[in-house]
């Protein structure tokens, strides 16, 4: 009989690096019998990037509130996901990454005795609140998983140093590389207006900024070092998409709306995101999947942030953490603007978080060991 194994999206990013997990399994269909549970922590989102890959919840939990903290997300789970775990008894529940939604749905297949597959594992900071909540939930979704699919050697270092047992610890790469190249394989989707009217001597910078430890001042200061950038180099356009959570839809739209050559995005689908990287000279982001994902493009990344999970990027010289301060920020931006040799030394096509091949490694690990828990 298949093993039934419970995959749980709430978010874009999560949606994004389970769909080739899923696919695979699907693919299998005489080892695995998938089940997809949508908490919808981010609605529209989450719909957009499960779509993409032609992907409908069995179970939609629809936690979703406007300005929801993760006291209401965690509560919302754990009470709706309660009744699927028990009414499907499945073999493995499989989350992803670091959300609440992660957290609180292995925390109820924990109190159910139902063994758990965490993808992505080990990443860490060990900085309580940055990034906050997810620093603590992936740590404590350690402490509850069976297996552990860490994308680095790094990684899978950081959960041995925990304790956790190295038979259960196995080195995968990310899926976003997975998911990545599913999308260069298909055809160029339609792309926003704005940058059909891009000329050739122009540069275009691809930002995004949502983390909650950037809301307020934070922000602010991202959106003066973008305004400061465009006044000084009259050849790069600027598109910021947006995340739509209100907090950070406030604070830009009020710093950067109507500023010339800087393009205010909805958030685009994946598709179309992946696209806009492909073509960017430069990414600003604070977000992770980016981080994983513009090392297979060739782009380089300046990270918004004040330390990352995946310093492998940095190791490697395609990412580099440059805080939310306006003035290291158009500092460093300007560097990889005017200085040749410093941009090619990152933009190399060197990644290292994966090959593209992790969600087959990890169905194949799954495959033996589903039985073996106790």
């Amino acid at each position: 009989m298949p093993a039934k194994v419970i995959l749980v999206v709430g978010t874009r990013p999560e949606a994004i690096k389970l769909a080739p997990v899923m696919l695979a399994m699907r693919q299998n269909p005489e080892v695995f019998h998938p089940v997809l549970v949508a908490t919808a922590q981010h609605r529209e989102m989450l719909d957009q990037a499960l779509s993409l890959f032609d992907l409908q919840p069995d179970y939609d939990l629809n936690v979703m509130q406007p300005n929801q903290s993760p006291f209401e997300v965690t509560e919302g789970i754990l009470t709706r996901i309660r009744p699927v775990l028990e009414a499907e008894c499945p073999d493995v529940v499989m989350v992803q990454g670091d959300t609440t939604s992660t957290f609180a749905s292995t925390l109820a297949a924990f109190y159910l005795k139902i063994p758990v597959a965490h993808v992505e594992a080990g990443l860490r900071t060990y900085k309580k609140y940055q990034p906050f909540p997810e620093e603590i939930n992936r740590r404590l979704v350690s402490v509850l998983a069976d297996w552990h699919f860490a994308p680095t050697d790094r990684a899978r270092r950081n959960l041995l140093s925990e304790g956790i047992s190295p038979q259960r610890i196995f080195v995968t790469g990310n899926t976003a590389v997975d998911a990545l190249q599913i999308i260069l394989s298909r055809p160029t989707p339609s792309l926003p207006a704005f940058f059909h009217r891009l000329a050739p001597e122009q540069r275009l910078l691809l930002v995004t900024a949502h983390r909650r430890e950037n809301w307020g001042q934070p922000m602010q200061q991202i959106c003066q070092a973008l305004k400061t950038l465009v006044r000084h180099f009259p050849d790069i356009i600027i598109a910021f998409s947006v995340h739509m959570n209100p907090n950070v839809q406030s604070v830009v739209r009020r710093e950067l709306e109507g500023v010339p050559r800087v393009y205010l995005l909805e958030p685009v689908a994946y598709g179309t995101f992946v696209h806009l990287m492909s073509r960017s000279y430069l990414i600003l982001t604070d977000s992770g999947g980016i981080q994983e994902e513009a090392p297979s493009l060739g782009k380089p990344v300046l990270v918004l942030r004040e330390v990352t999970e995946r310093p492998e990027g940095v190791e490697a010289g395609v990412l580099k953490v440059v805080g939310t301060d306006a003035d290291r920020i158009v500092m460093e931006a300007a560097r990889l603007l005017t200085d040749e040799v410093a941009y090619h030394e990152m933009a190399q096509r060197r990644n290292p978080y994966g090959d593209g091949h992790a969600a087959k490694r990890i169905i194949e690990i799954l495959r033996h060991s589903i039985g073996c828990v106790s």
